[in-house]
This record gives structure tokens, sequence and C-alpha cells, in this order.
């Protein structure tokens, strides 16, 4: 498949800040996850995507056409943006219909529009409410539906599942999968890595406004799993805890925490060590009350990745 997104040595920069540097890189159909931490330069990448800034230097394309002051490439590109930017008295319905008219649609089209995407985001029922009162799950929904009502080839997300409820994750992640399988061009970003790996096998890892890595989810969770792991368990038994990994030859390191109730693992083999907690767990004087991973997070992939 030929590339439909394509940058040579994008950069933008805000004065002495640099929000994105020589970045090139070519983006096929299907759903690809632009993961970073904040700051990364996620949004400024979307921003110079949709010709909201312009370069600072390079060059950038969609579907061989220049962005920046270009109509018809906006007609292509459906936007949801991080941050909200609603006129809060309008109803959704309004909200919506608006922006269809101000995308050239006459009204037979402009209701038709806007009845479809409202029912492809369950907000037909509540279309009439005026968007002060809806939720923040519903709001994110009707942001969804304003970047795909126009019909675009080309659908940028920017961190869509923020603040979602698991039920409203789900729900999103479904639609948007399901626009990857028609064949259109989705790119969604996020600082959660499981959150894109529900999406998306293909990503492209953003630091300080570089492009970091580009390829599949297991490389990433291959990068963490080359490195000692630290896992944190609870327990009203810490000691009896400790004890029962002291010598194991994949444990480095075990040491307490200032609650006293929690230990510190640091481990190089992470399937023995859970495999070997599962089944202390399961005996009667374990009392093992939570197990979380202080770097199963993007974060320290990218720790990892620039050596800090």
């Amino acid at each position: 498949m030929s590339a439909v997104i394509a940058t040579s040595k994008l950069s933008k920069w805000y004065g002495n800040v640099l929000g994105l540097s020589d970045v090139t890189i070519s983006i096929e159909p299907g759903i690809t996850g632009l993961l970073g931490p904040n700051g990364a330069g996620k949004s400024t990448f979307f921003n110079l995507l949709t010709g909201q800034l312009k370069p600072s230097i390079g060059s950038l394309t969609i579907f061989g056409e220049p962005v920046r002051n270009n109509s018809r490439a906006f007609r292509r590109i459906g936007l949801c943006p991080e941050q909200d930017a609603f006129y809060e008295e309008l109803s959704g319905w309004e909200f919506l219909t608006n922006l269809l008219r101000l995308q050239g649609y006459g009204p037979s089209e402009v209701a038709a529009k806007a009845e479809k995407a409202l029912g492809i985001v369950e907000l037909l029922a509540d279309k009439g409410r005026v968007v002060r009162s809806y939720s923040h799950g519903m709001r994110q929904r009707l942001k969804f539906a304003q970047a795909i009502a126009h019909d675009p080839q080309v659908v940028i997300l920017d961190e869509p599942l923020n603040g979602l409820d698991p039920l409203g994750k789900r729900k999103l992640i479904r639609l948007i999968k399901d626009f990857g399988r028609e064949g259109r061009t989705v790119l969604v970003s996020s600082h959660v890595l499981p959150e894109i790996e529900a999406l998306t096998a293909d990503i492209v890892l953003l630091h300080h406004g570089k492009i970091l890595a580009v390829g599949g989810i297991q490389n990433i969770r291959d990068l963490i799993d080359t490195h000692p792991h630290i896992i944190a368990v609870r327990s009203s038994a810490p000691r009896a805890l400790a004890a029962h990994f002291v010598g194991e030859e994949y444990v480095l390191n075990v040491h307490f925490e200032n609650s006293r109730d929690s230990v510190l693992f640091e481990t190089t083999n992470r399937d023995r060590f859970f495999e070997r907690l599962t089944r202390y767990a399961a005996e009667p004087a374990a009392a093992v009350e939570e197990v979380t991973s202080p770097d199963d997070n993007l974060q320290a992939v990218f720790d990892y990745l620039v050596g800090t």
C-alpha cells in the first residue's frame, strides 16, 4: 500500500522551544498509534497534520498534497482534539449540524450526516440536550461524532480515551477499530500503552519531539523485558513474602517501601516471578493483597530507550 501521510524532516519550534524535530515518516491505511508521554510532541504533530500549524522546516503531504491552507485536503481529514472546544449553550444536534454546514453541505445532507454520526456514537437520544449538560463521556463521543460526520478518509484522534470509564473506553475502541477495518487511515495518540495495544499493533514512539521508534507493539514489550523489572506486592505479612523470594536467581533486589506492608522486587524474569508469586498467593498464610508494576507503563519504556 502507498503512504497516505508522508513527512520529511518535519520540524516545528516555538521561539526557543522545540515542539517537533526532524520527523520523517510514512503512514499507510489502517490504525497507527502515536505514543508518548505528555509533552512528547503528539499534539504538535497532529496540529501540523491538520494544517493548524505551519512547519518551521520540512514537508508534509496527505494523499500527495500539502495540507496547509488546502480546503480540499481539509474535507478528507477528521480531527478529534484532546481539549474540548464546544459552544456550550448549543445542543449536541445544533453543534454538529452547524459544523457540517461550515463544510458546505446542504440542509438534507446535514441532517442525514448528523443523524448517522450521532447514531454511531449512541447520542441520538440526547441530541436535544445542551452540550453544557453532557457528561465527560458524552462530550468525548460528541467530539468523535464531529470528527467522522463528514465521512473523512483520514481520522486523527488526540487522546480520545482520556478520562473515559472502562465501558466508555471499550465502546470507543470498538468504533475506532471499525473505522480502521473500513480502510481509512486512523491516527490515535495516547500516553497509556495498554490503550494503544487494544487498538493496533502499529506504533510510533515520540520523545522530546523526535521519533524514537517505529514498529510493532511487541517490539516495545520486548524492550521492557530486556531490563530489570520492578514489581510491588502488598501483603499483611511482608517479611514472609520477601523471604519466599530471597535467593531466587531471577530476583536481583528485595526491599520494603515506606508503607511497610509493600515489598518491591526487582526481577530479570517477570514470567518466572509471577509464576512463583501465583503459587505462593494460593497458600492460606500468604496474605497477598495487591500486585502492581511501576515499570509497566510507557514512561518506563522511554526511560529505558533513552538510557535515563
